[in-house]
């Protein structure tokens, strides 16, 4: 039998006529990638088989990984990060000299995932091509790459993995699990999969299901793939000619999801008819054709065509729920805490979806703090480093563990004094218009359980989130459906 190994990216040639240095045209969030080795990469093997969630098993599976800092002694600072679908392994440096991560604003020294503080864990998801076993792996019993025989899987599929990987570890509790996107999907199945085993959850630019017409550009994008004269039915390892042309307009189409219409207009217009140069089969009539060209050829140098189109149907078929009450029953297993964060101009996650999580998490008493980011930089918010900074400090502050909070040691104000003379010890208090939180750190100073804010001002949520308190980013002129009756 012919031995096969694992499946990689060729690197294309340098091409002397694309920029070496990325302006501002054709810059995006994964402008650092590439597909070169992961240098830090470790990988664990399980070899008994795998059981899935659709029917049938893998007979074993690898998992790549990353880790960051130092586990303490008892094993309770650990930080599990999921990376969204293009996402790797490399969520950050681990020294000066490496190459940039992917979410560098987010996790490191000092920033809201510190690492001089926390054990970060970013592990490649199954499925994929970086690390952890996907459709271009071996299996082992024809010893051939997967290819189209790779079982459809969930995410829940990539979460058993990862549970394996946390006990491989010797981690019984992450601290925290944080992701954006398919990192968000993968953060919410942890909550309500292995519930004892999280104690906060971070979910940015996520949902409990997909729109719709985010289901419709995923679908284009997998038509796209598997109608390339290339893609040879998906048995296409070890050929000449790879299916580029259709895993680079599948990306062309992701990258369009990903920023908003004033994003692009702010981009692209001033430039409109003066389309950068780049060597590309691609239309580049315009500068945002050349910018999708630009992003779509460089997409193939590093990712595996298979691997989008079993990734993108996992974060497809993921369904919470598309009714309050099945979202309700769905998340009934999560006992964590909880931080939300969508952004104002995200249309593939839009907050009316986050807003969906929250109302099912708060319709069980469960502790939450969301808020909206107003931006205008689309779904790519949670990535950019503007919007980063912005809900960092609320990051921060949820994976502070209870008992130590800002401002519990400070004297409750006179008025909040007077507020207090006349709200029952026993009372659940809902604080409308929560300002800092200052009044609710005096109710949970004096012992009082129930409590959340609600307050519009970003400045006030971040302040309030930082004493390790519950605040909702909910406009009180649009009502507060996400409340049931008799809930307060």
């Amino acid at each position: 039998m012919t031995s096969w190994p694992i499946w990689t990216r060729r690197l294309p040639p340098h091409r002397s006529d694309v920029p070496v240095a990325m302006n501002d045209l054709f810059d995006s969030t994964d402008a650092e990638r590439s597909g070169a080795p992961l240098s830090h990469l470790r990988t664990v093997t399980f070899h008994e088989p795998i059981r899935l969630e659709l029917g049938g098993e893998l007979p074993s599976v690898t998992c790549g990984y990353e880790t960051y800092g130092t586990l303490n002694a008892d094993r309770s600072n650990a930080v599990l990060v999921c990376h969204a679908i293009s996402g790797d392994s490399h969520v950050t440096r681990h020294t000066p000299q490496d190459t940039p991560g992917w979410w560098e604003t987010l996790v490191g020294p000092g920033k809201g995932i510190d690492t001089n503080r926390y054990f970060v864990i970013c592990p490649n998801v199954l499925g994929g091509c970086r690390g952890s076993t996907g459709p271009g792996s071996v299996d082992p019993v024809t010893g051939r790459p997967y290819g189209k025989d790779f079982p459809q899987i969930t995410v829940a599929d990539m979460v058993d993995v990862q549970a394996k990987l946390a006990d491989h570890l010797g981690i019984k509790t992450f601290a925290a699990v944080v992701g954006g996107s398919l990192g968000g999907h993968q953060a919410i199945v942890w909550a309500t999969r292995y519930p004892h085993r999280v104690a906060t959850c971070c979910a940015i630019a996520t949902s409990a299901r997909l729109t719709a017409q985010s289901l419709a550009f995923d679908v284009i994008g997998r038509n796209a793939i598997q109608s390339d004269p290339n893609f040879n039915g998906g048995q296409y390892y070890g050929q000449s000619k790879q299916p580029d042309v259709g895993l680079a307009i599948a990306r062309m189409l992701g990258h369009i999801t990903y920023l908003s219409s004033e994003a692009m207009a702010d981009k692209f217009d001033i430039d409109r008819h003066q389309p950068r140069k780049i060597d590309t089969q691609f239309e580049r009539k315009f500068s945002v054709g050349a910018y999708l060209a630009y992003q779509g050829d460089k997409f193939t140098a590093r990712f595996d065509a298979n691997s989008y189109v079993t990734l993108s149907l996992a974060m497809d078929m993921l369904d919470f729920g598309s009714k309050h009450q099945q979202r309700i029953n769905s998340f009934a297993p999560a006992t964590c805490r909880w931080l939300v964060v969508s952004f104002s101009s995200d249309w593939l996650f839009p907050p009316n979806q986050s807003r969906e999580i929250v109302a099912a998490l708060t319709a069980q008493g469960r502790q939450v703090t969301y808020a909206e980011i107003t931006t205008s930089a689309g779904h790519d918010a949670f990535l950019v480093e503007a919007d980063v900074a912005q809900y960092a400090e609320m990051v921060a502050a949820t994976l502070d563990p209870p008992g130590v909070h800002s401002g519990d040691d400070q004297p409750p104000r006179l008025d909040d004094q007077r507020i207090l003379e006349v709200i029952d010890p026993g009372n659940s208090v809902l604080d409308l218009g929560c300002g800092d939180g200052h009044l609710l750190a005096a109710l949970r100073a004096r012992g009082q359980t129930r409590l959340c804010g609600v307050e519009v001002r970003q400045s006030c949520i971040i302040t309030t989130a930082k004493r390790g308190l519950p605040v909702l980013d909910y406009d009180l002129n649009l009502g507060l459906p996400e409340f049931g009756d008799d809930s307060y």
